[in-house]
């Protein structure tokens, strides 16, 4: 498997028509496009302090430098073996927590493992150890960092049980508060909304493929209708992976989505990193605060801005075999 994780010198030229909010202008966007092979990716986050970028697959973990091929990361005995299923990943930022007398280390990754409910910590130099249990019967969806501060800074989850979305905020010593047992089903790509996304401000943001809707969960447990997507909805279709844009993006900024093989989805995937570089991220006029979200079939992409009240528009899509998973993961350079 190994072997097989080689940079890949394909770039599909694929453009996609936008259809546009009222009264703006309408635009053509370069689809994302397949820039390394990568089998069995379900998640991207980054960059770490040294400028890589963590790369999630159902074979474990891999470190990628823009330009070069994926390294194979956290290997070993006291390595990260991966997971089966939807093992989707989050990176930590350094932060000491005033009452919990610990800190969580900048650059440690926490993943999901669906096959035993919980979450696994993956520490910079590629240790790997057992942070939390989540309850029995239980599918952990989602996992995020609120680096905002409405949660306290806390790891968060999402965990599906009995048709319903439990919420966990949880400290750097895995101890959980139940932020909520009663939220909309969501899976995918989760992420807290920053300051500046109007009233879900500090809200975390998740997405439902059924229902094509885009959830806002509050820190004392209320849950919002952010947007309904009009995308196409569905299982293994629906809107799936999304990010925020928190930082001014360049010239030579992208953005990045894992595309998951899936033989016998609606998409089966092309098991490859997807990009969007900065000429096509500047045609999409991205600025600072805006939420892009993806479907899973096709990643079709959308931008969600909120002020007073949320706008939406079509930025373009993916191959067409494209099944999107996980977080966009923007990477800012100028």
């Amino acid at each position: 498997m190994l072997q097989r994780l080689v940079a890949a010198a394909f770039v599909l030229a694929l453009g996609a028509s936008i259809a546009t909010a009222p009264g703006s202008s309408s635009t053509t966007a370069t689809a994302w496009r397949a820039l390394v092979k990568a089998p069995g990716i379900i998640d991207v986050v980054g960059p770490r302090a040294d400028g890589r970028l963590v790369l999630a697959t159902h074979t474990g973990l891999f470190l990628l430098r823009p330009g070069r091929a994926p390294k194979p990361f956290a290997r070993g005995s006291s390595g990260y073996a991966g997971a089966a299923g939807e093992p989707y990943i989050a990176l930590a930022h350094a932060r000491r927590l005033s009452g919990a007398n610990c800190a969580f280390r900048r650059d440690d990754v926490f993943a999901l493992d669906p096959s035993r409910p919980g979450v696994v910590r993956i520490t910079a130099r590629g240790q790997a150890t057992r942070f939390m249990d989540l309850p029995a019967g239980t599918f952990p969806a989602g996992i995020a960092f609120d680096g905002v501060g409405t949660f306290g800074f806390r790891l968060l989850m999402t965990v599906r049980s009995g048709g319903k979305t439990v919420l966990y905020a949880t400290d750097c010593r895995g101890r959980s508060r139940l932020v909520t047992s009663q939220g909309p089903p969501v899976e995918g790509g989760i992420a807290v909304a920053p300051r500046s996304f109007g009233r879900f401000a500090g809200d975390l943001i998740a997405a439902d493929e059924v229902s094509g809707n885009v959830f806002a969960f509050g820190p004392r447990g209320q849950t919002r209708l952010v947007v309904a997507s009009g995308l196409p909805a569905g299982g293994d279709i629906g809107v799936e992976a999304l990010g925020f844009v928190r930082t001014p993006l360049g010239g030579r900024s992208s953005a990045y989505l894992a595309d998951l093989g899936s033989p016998g989805s609606p998409t089966p995937g092309t098991d490859s990193l997807l990009v969007r570089r900065g000429s096509d991220l500047r045609a999409a006029h991205l600025r600072v605060g805006d939420l892009v979200t993806a479907t899973e079939a096709s990643a079709r992409t959308l931008v969600i801005r909120c002020a007073r009240r949320c706008t939406l528009r079509r930025i373009g899509v993916g191959p067409s075999a494209a099944h999107a998973e996980g977080h966009i993961t923007f990477v800012a350079r100028g």
